[in-house]
């Protein structure tokens, strides 16, 4: 302000300079033109009095310049001290009033622009209410029409409509069983409604309308005791329930005629008017006759539209039923055509422990080297494997008490499940679709984990088993003989064989004992359906094999003829969605029951909804030949069941593998079926629970993608998200929704599935990962690394923010140095010490001393001391604080605690939750406490 001033004063000052100056030229060419003029006139004045008037004049005139000059140099001196003069008044005021005027101006604005924002908002409030009238209206005139149907006897209820579809349906359903209904002579009106006789203007009588309602009643009480003598109850209800309606339709007939009768009494007292009143009394009553035949007309259209309405829904329900009643027909069918001269294959699922040889024992049946080329050594998916009699016989030529001739069935399926610990879920669907299970138990290493929850699963579905050891060729010293009978080739092995082969089948028994089964060799089974059956097989050598498959088909024969009579219903699972090379996308499908034929309808689950399509070929895989390896195929145009097939068809990208294929025989059934196989996709989906935060995972097939989500569960690894099939852009939209909440699950792991290019761009510019692997525990074991590796570069960020929780007491004797740095030794008597831990003492007002620049324990630096040790610390003082000294500033008797603060607090609950233990956690409680940390 003072500055201001002084500008002002100097302008001013300027100012005043020029302006004396311009007077000064002015006086003075004033004064020559007056003098120039006084000797051009010459006047007849004595030069005497001309000179000493002009030295009067001259002398006035100095005098006012000296009075001017003298007011001018107090104006100045009153500036220099300070003070204003009139010019700088005036000068404050215009600027005050351009202030003023300024200020008046934006006030103006300020007003002019908050009435147009309430003139706006009165027109935002206008417009509602005039559409909130307008929906009031609309709402009141939908009341006023549904009051006069129903008054009119024309509106139903949505029960009143399903109970009358319900009788109806009832009525026509006694009457196809035969069921002898009386008819009546005339014709019935529909159920519900009321019988309204043709309108007339003046000749209706309130007697026959009396006479109408009582006809109506009559006829709807005889149908009600014709439905009663049909024997069925629920309609006889709906009928008492319509009777009561038209009861209460009646009540408001009577009102409507009480109020009609008011009016003629008025009308007769009214006689006594003018002729004139009575005219247009005339011309009133006739509008109104008028307008009430337009609402009649009116009523009657809009209750043809309703019944229109109504017999529409009714036909998409026919329609509905009758392909329900189509469908439990065919089914009643098909379960009268069941017969022991037709079976169909067996379905025989092999179960056990990873590695125990399941793969391998299939191999050895087909003559294939399927368990090389699987991804890790390890079978990840469900496969399925046809073996025909051929096969069979190839395989059990050395067993001599079993004959081909009386196999009544076709072959074998025989289905490969996953045995690591991840694809329970797999272990679970295999174990449903199958007849009889192999259970491959290593003999060298007895029962594992996955072989006792294989157990549980066939004790639960109560399913027939053979129990396979495995790997006997493994036995001390044995001798192996593909050629001959498991039983002989044992008789022939030597002595320190036998021992130690019988020595672990004991164990083997032992455990099957403690899961509450009965075991035994098969050749010493005194009851196969009170005992398990023990097989000794090598899947490498061949031992024991045909000993295997005949003891399989002989319990399918005795046991399981009347589950293995072929069903024309049909039961088909998905396994499995691959492309195939002049096939395009095609599905693998176990058939287990029924017929597949080339141009069905089928519906199965996809991930943007059901997939309703035709097969456009079925494929068979050669005999003997596992349906997941690629190779020839063979075309058929039906197949009957039980089979592994590979199905070609359209829109087979977004299939979805683990949930049932549906057939479809007629177009209305493919409504019902969409929604079973929606319905059950999504059921299997809900049983599925996301977090909030988590990684977002992928999988080619739903079994796969369960068995991932065990395999993180067990491994506390969060999911917030899942799907089945490829990696696409919005997949990584939606992982890149983590960055903003914890950058650590912006993570998309992928299992067995194609990342697309696309995709890989996005999430490289997003810096969202992708983990792609196709064996489980490699993908989890990447991610893990990832998470410790992230886990470790954000400590090494925060380790400078993170504060550990600590008390130390000062051992008195160890005083080293007092300050700057201070060195003493300290016991820690709670929670853990580090280097760069900022001391504080609460008992001295929470002054802080410093930070540990180094600590040594027994002559050693370290850079962590815990409970109960004693070392020696370097305290050096926080750059730009005055150092503390000891003795001054704080005494031995003190307690030293370590300053935490609501960001070190966050860091060590974010990047150094597992390095704190329970104790330290409750330290960083009473600390947070005495700090008075919110």
């Amino acid at each position: 302000m003072r500055q201001q001033r002084r500008q002002l004063v100097m302008k001013r000052r300027m100012m005043q300079k020029q302006r004396r100056k311009r007077r000064r030229r002015k006086h003075q060419r004033l004064h020559q033109k007056a003098e120039s003029s006084e000797t051009k006139e010459g006047t007849a004045a004595p030069q005497e009095d001309g000179e000493a008037e002009a030295e009067g004049e001259g002398a006035s005139k100095k005098k006012k310049k000296k009075k001017k000059g003298e007011k001018d140099e107090e104006e100045d001196l009153k500036a220099k001290k300070g003070k204003p003069n009139k010019k700088m008044l005036a000068a404050m005021k215009e600027m005050l009033a351009k202030q003023k005027e300024q200020e008046e101006k934006l006030k103006a604005e300020e007003e002019e622009r908050q009435r147009k924002e309430e003139e706006r908002l009165r027109q935002i409030e206008e417009e509602k209410r005039l559409e909130q009238e307008k929906k009031e209206r609309k709402k009141q005139k939908e009341k006023e029409r549904k009051e006069r149907l129903k008054a009119e006897g024309k509106l139903l209820t949505p029960k009143q409509k399903q109970d009358m579809r319900r009788a109806q349906g009832l009525l026509e359903h006694l009457k196809a069983q035969g069921v002898s209904l009386p008819e009546a002579g005339e014709k019935r009106p529909r159920p519900g409604t009321r019988v309204r006789p043709k309108k007339k203007r003046e000749d209706k009588s309130d007697e026959q309308e009396d006479q109408q309602e009582q006809l109506q009643s009559e006829s709807e009480k005889m149908e009600a005791t014709e439905v009663l003598k049909g024997g069925e109850e629920e309609v006889a209800d709906s009928w008492d329930q319509m009777e009561e309606e038209e009861e209460e339709e009646e009540d408001v007939k009577d009102a409507w005629d009480e109020t009609d009768d008011d009016d003629d009494e008025e009308d007769e007292e009214e006689d006594d008017t003018s002729e004139a009143t009575k005219a247009s009394l005339d011309t009133k009553k006739s509008e109104r006759d008028d307008d009430n035949e337009d609402e009649d007309e009116e009523s009657e259209e809009e209750s043809e539209s309703e019944d229109s309405e109504d017999e529409r829904q009714t036909e998409a329900e026919k329609r509905k039923q009758r392909a329900l009643m189509r469908i439990a027909k065919r089914k009643e069918e098909s379960e009268k055509k069941l017969t022991l001269d037709n079976l169909r294959a067996p379905v025989v699922c092999v179960l056990g422990h990873v590695d125990h040889g399941k793969t391998k024992i299939l191999d050895k049946l087909r003559r294939t080297n399927v368990q090389e080329g699987e991804v890790g050594g390890i079978t990840q998916q469900i496969g399925a494997t046809n073996v025909p009699t051929h096969g069979i016989q190839r395989q059990t030529h050395m067993v001599k008490d079993f004959d081909m001739g009386k196999l009544k069935f076709p072959g074998l399926l025989i289905i490969d499940t996953p045995g690591h610990e991840s694809f329970s879920n797999l272990r679970s669907r295999g174990s449903s679709l199958c007849d009889i299970a192999i259970l491959v138990v290593d003999i060298t290493q007895g029962l594992e984990p996955q072989t006792v929850e294989s157990i549980n699963l066939l004790k639960k579905k109560k399913t027939p088993f053979v129990v396979a050891l495995n790997k006997v060729d493994r036995v001390f010293e044995w001798v192996s003989n593909s050629s001959k009978d498991i039983r002989e080739i044992i008789k022939t092995q030597k002595e320190p064989s036998k021992n130690d082969f019988e020595r672990r089948c004991k164990e083997i028994i032992q455990g099957l004992n403690i899961q509450g089964l009965n075991a035994a060799l098969f050749w010493e089974n005194p009851d196969a359906r009170q005992y398990v059956s023990l097989v000794p097989t090598s899947a490498i050598s061949g031992d024991g094999m045909g000993n295997l498959i005949s003891l399989v088909c002989d319990m399918c024969q005795q046991r399981l003829s009347r589950r293995l009579m072929f069903n024309e219903e049909l039961q088909c699972t998905v396994l499995e969605v691959k492309t195939i090379q002049g096939h395009g996308t095609t599905i693998d499908v176990i058939l287990i029951n029924g017929r597949l034929r080339e141009g069905d309808t089928i519906i199965l689950a996809g991930t943007e909804g059901p997939i309703v399509t035709q097969i456009r070929s079925l494929l068979l895989p050669k005999p003997l030949k596992e349906i997941r390896v690629k190779g020839q195929y063979d075309e058929f145009k039906e197949i009957a069941a039980a089979q592994g097939v590979k199905i070609a068809a359209r829109d087979l990208e977004k299939a979805i593998a683990g949930l049932n294929l549906q057939v479809a025989y007629h177009e209305d059934e493919v409504e019902l079926l969409k929604e079973e196989v929606d319905k059950e996709f999504k059921a299997a989906m809900r049983s599925i629970k996301v977090k909030e935060r988590g990684v977002y995972v992928q999988a080619s097939t739903l079994g796969a993608l369960e068995a991932l989500l065990e395999f993180f569960k067990a491994n506390n690894v969060p999911y917030s998200g899942i799907r089945v099939g490829p990696v696409v852009k919005r997949d990584v939209m939606r992982a890149a929704a983590m960055l903003e909440h914890d950058p650590m699950y912006a993570v998309i792991l992928a299992f067995d599935v194609k990342v697309e290019k696309d995709a890989q761009e996005l999430a490289d510019k997003e810096g969202v990962k992708i983990f792609s692997e196709e064996t489980i525990y490699h993908l989890g074991d990447r991610y893990v690394e990832y998470i410790k590796e992230y886990k470790k570069k954000k400590q090494d960020e925060f380790r400078s923010v993170a504060v550990f929780p600590c008390k130390l007491k000062i051992i008195p004797t160890a005083i080293f140095n007092k300050r700057d740095p201070i060195v003493l030794g300290v016991t820690v008597d709670a929670g853990i010490l580090r280097t760069g831990t900022p001391l504080c003492v609460p008992s001295k007002e929470f002054v802080e001393i410093g930070i540990v620049t180094s600590m040594e324990f027994d002559h050693k630096n370290v850079d962590l001391a815990k409970k109960g040790v004693d070392v020696c610390i370097k305290i050096e003082p926080v750059p730009g604080n005055t150092p503390k000294l000891f003795g001054r500033h704080f005494e031995s008797e003190d307690l030293l605690v370590s300053k935490i603060s609501r960001e070190s607090i966050n860091a060590c609950k974010d990047y150094f939750r597992d390095d704190l233990s329970k104790g330290d956690w409750k330290l960083m409680a009473e600390l947070k406490k005495e700090f008075q940390i919110l």
